[in-house]
């Protein structure tokens, strides 16, 4: 252990790191499964096509058990800002905390209740209704990216805040809600779920299909899968070098960190 942490700092390090990309794992293919679900529901609603009704409820059960794991563990992660960084979390909670008060109270609340209206509304709502909920369940996951990465992006390039009595103190809610950090970042994250969410969509019917099972149902949604993948892959090349180099621009210590050059 003394190789990888040799003080408490270390160990809490080490600690959040892992929470953090264990827990990232489950997030982009919520944020990209949501609305590949979604699109399913739609044609099956607009075709009258059971194949699209199977592949809703099929590919709907992995999202939601996608979307169990990952709130159990990005709860963790929160927990962490408290206990791990305390000193942290006081100084810069005036900042810090609002806009992942705004994703907790907000944004959440929006996706885990449509989406457990979407569960058990199947004979209880009417099918608009309920189509429109899965949909929302879509629009709750990226609005709750948005003000994550509002409050991730404020650590990488601070904006709207200025320092007082010794804490940071939030000056304008606008410019820490339009950082163009977070917008770069958001963008990029949610193609990257798309990207993610559709491979996957696109593995699982391979799977299927190499096997011989239900081979005209799977074909419908590696079909579906490759229509996003493609695109939706290309345009992130494009704005994740962008990023990449807004990202220099504004943290050149990190990307030379990433490069390994350690004497620049």
């Amino acid at each position: 252990m003394s190789a990888i942490a040799s003080s408490a700092v270390d160990l809490a390090r080490v600690q959040f790191a892992t929470t953090s990309l264990y827990h990232f794992l489950f997030v982009p293919l919520t944020l990209g499964l949501a609305p590949l679900v979604a699109t399913m529901q739609t044609i099956w609603r607009r075709t009258g096509n059971d194949a699209w009704l199977r592949l809703t409820r099929f590919f709907g059960t992995l999202l939601l058990i996608n979307f169990v794991i990952g709130v159990a563990t990005g709860l963790v992660q929160e927990f962490q800002f408290g206990m791990n960084w305390s000193v942290y979390s006081r100084y810069v909670g005036n900042v810090f905390g609002a806009p992942l008060a705004i994703e907790g109270l907000a944004a959440f609340f929006l996706e885990a209740t449509f989406l457990g209206l979407w569960i058990f509304g199947w004979n209880r709502l009417s099918p608009r209704l309920h189509l429109a909920t899965i949909w929302l369940v879509a629009l709750g996951t990226w609005t709750s990216a948005y003000f994550i990465l509002v409050a991730n992006s404020w650590m990488q390039h601070p904006v709207g805040y200025e320092v007082t009595n010794g804490r940071a103190e939030l000056t304008s809610v606008w410019q820490l809600v339009s950082s163009s950090f977070a917008l770069w970042a958001f963008v990029h994250v949610i193609l990257v779920g798309l990207t993610a969410a559709s491979i996957v969509v696109l593995g699982i019917s391979c799977w299927h299909l190499a096997r011989g099972r239900n081979q005209e149902l799977f074909i419908r949604a590696a079909k579906l899968a490759l229509i996003v993948a493609v695109p939706i892959a290309g345009a992130n090349l494009w704005i994740g070098s962008h990023f990449g180099i807004y990202t220099t621009e504004t943290q050149p210590m990190k990307i030379a960190a990433t490069e390994a050059q350690w004497d620049t």
